[in-house]
């Protein structure tokens, strides 16, 4: 019996305008209704993923910044698991060499140095505050994550991907969409803020469906009883998950509740 959903927010119930659909309202509702538990995971920050749940009534804590933050919906921080703030100083110097954009996250706010098309494009539609100022002027420490990010060259996203990982073995870095490069303490991962709180809730992983379209929802989507990929998800995903649903566009989150938990 599912007791717990585990589910990535943007292009898995909302779609990539941040819009959920009325039936994905519904059994949403459905499940609060029935007493399951539902969480989301996401890459984003919590100052923006709170929205998203206070949108969706869920009083549930929120898991943000893939893994590394978990805070409930007073704000109180129950699981916090930073970047080392001297990776992140060498992360800034190898974006600066590199002409990346970089968006630094500190104490669950964000900072870039240029006021650019790629920051408007991020924080658009995200109920997202920035600061434009130099990093030199910040003190690197708590350090949420870093995230590198080109809108328009995927395959140049693909290749800090390949060159980072190859240098910081011991981060957590991985694509969230196409064209962002995450990068976080090992331990920031979506699966281990789902451990987190199953082990708080004392409930067992086969109790628990998770749910993703991207590559890092390979880990949480492998971290539940049932690991479900949505239709639109990346091919990497899909092979590792336990079932593929529909796509976000036809209420795949809602079909993959309907198969394993109840109906809507």
């Amino acid at each position: 019996m599912i007791k717990m959903i585990a589910t990535d927010i943007d292009g898995t119930i909302a779609d990539w305008k941040g819009q959920f659909s009325p039936a994905v309202r519904n059994c949403i509702n459905k499940l609060k209704a029935a007493g399951i538990k539902i969480v989301l995971v996401t890459g984003r920050m919590h100052s923006s993923a709170i929205h998203v749940a206070k949108d969706l009534e869920l009083d549930t804590p929120l898991i943000s910044y893939q893994g590394g933050l978990v805070k409930d919906c007073d704000g109180n921080t129950l699981y916090r698991k930073n970047l080392n703030p001297d990776y992140a100083k060498e992360i800034i110097v190898w974006a600066r060499e590199n002409n990346v954009h970089i968006n630094l996250y500190i104490d669950d706010k964000l900072y870039v140095e240029n006021d650019n098309e790629i920051i408007k494009y991020y924080v658009d539609g995200k109920h997202i505050e920035y600061t434009v100022c130099s990093f030199d002027d910040l003190k690197i420490d708590n350090v949420n994550k870093i995230l590198a990010i080109d809108i328009k060259d995927a395959d140049r996203v693909s290749s800090w991907v390949e060159v980072l990982k190859k240098k910081y073995p011991d981060l957590y870095i991985v694509k969230s969409t196409p064209y962002y490069c995450e990068i976080g303490s090992p331990e920031a991962k979506k699966s281990l803020g789902v451990k987190f709180l199953r082990d708080l809730w004392g409930i067992k992983r086969e109790e628990v469906l998770t749910i993703g379209d991207q590559d890092n929802d390979i880990d949480l989507v492998q971290s539940g009883g049932v690991g479900v990929a949505m239709g639109n998800g990346t091919e990497e995903l899909k092979k590792r998950a336990d079932y593929i649903t529909d796509t976000v566009e036809n209420d795949g989150f809602v079909k993959a509740v309907e198969k394993f938990v109840m109906k809507i």
